[in-house]
């Protein structure tokens, strides 16, 4: 049997599916390395622009992988999405240096003016000057005797013209071949609470030379204040200084307490 062989006819050949190209990473870089470079612009936004940036550069980079190996096909946005993220870091790194440059100095800056504004120590009381005289800012220095030092809290301290002591047998720091002398000292509360007095101090310097003149301790001197002042109310107590012979005065620093600055009273003795 024959056949007729116009009957048959070849089928035509099939076309090859598309290529889905894989281009997400490089949008994406190229999304981000935009934002991230426009966020650099502005110092404070230094953190976004780091990240955005450092995410930019990494899908850039996977993304040209991908265009190398035929997988995308959009090379100029995953490069130029690279390129962005890396300025983006750079940006980054600038802000946070201009930041940061910024706020240390606005911290320094307010420092300043609270000191300025402040008190060097607001919680001391600084002393004036002697009776009868204005406030003063540093310590009064050269007080002669009987004079006063005035704090600005109200406190009163007078301390009186030095005279001959004789210590007792059994009195301690007092030098054989030295003079003693005695002082008064009256710490007076002209201000409207109570004051301890427990904490004042007295230093003592001889001479010219200004050797340390050793508090003499016995039966009747050395004990010191002790207790409150009431407001309006005075303590008086005798301290008395061991001295070299030939010293001609006698420097006593009184401190009425360690919220206070000490006052200086310069006497003659000799």
């Amino acid at each position: 049997m024959s056949h007729d062989a116009s009957h048959f006819h070849p089928e035509p050949p099939t076309a090859p599916a598309p290529t889905a190209f894989r281009n997400g990473l490089g949008t994406a870089a190229l999304v981000l390395g935009i934002i991230g470079a426009v966020s650099g612009l502005v110092p404070f936004f230094f953190w976004l622009a780091g990240v955005l940036g450092l995410l930019a550069l990494v899908l850039g980079l996977v993304g040209n992988g991908r265009v190398k190996r035929g997988e995308a096909n959009n090379k100029g946005a995953t490069l130029t999405g690279a390129v962005l993220g890396l300025a983006a870091l750079v940006l980054s790194v600038v802000g946070a240096v201009i930041t940061f440059t910024a706020v240390s100095e606005a911290v320094d800056e307010i420092n300043k003016t609270v000191e300025e504004v402040a008190p060097k120590n607001p919680s001391s009381k600084q002393p004036g000057a002697a009776e009868g005289g204005g406030k003063a800012a540093d310590p009064v220095k050269g007080l002669a005797a009987g004079k006063t030092s005035v704090y600005d809290d109200g406190l009163r301290v007078t301390v009186s013209e030095p005279k001959a002591y004789s210590p007792g047998e059994d009195a301690s720091g007092h030098t054989e071949g030295n003079k003693a002398y005695q002082v008064t000292v009256v710490i007076e509360n002209g201000g409207k609470e109570k004051f301890d007095a427990a904490l004042a101090t007295l230093d003592a310097r001889a001479g010219k030379d200004g050797v340390t003149a050793e508090q003499i301790y016995d039966a009747k001197v050395g004990t010191g204040f002790s207790g409150t002042i009431l407001p309006g109310r005075k303590a008086t107590v005798v301290f008395a200084f061991d001295a070299p012979a030939d010293a001609k005065s006698l420097s006593v620093d009184v401190s009425p307490s360690l919220g206070h600055n000490a006052s200086q009273w310069e006497l003659k003795i000799g």
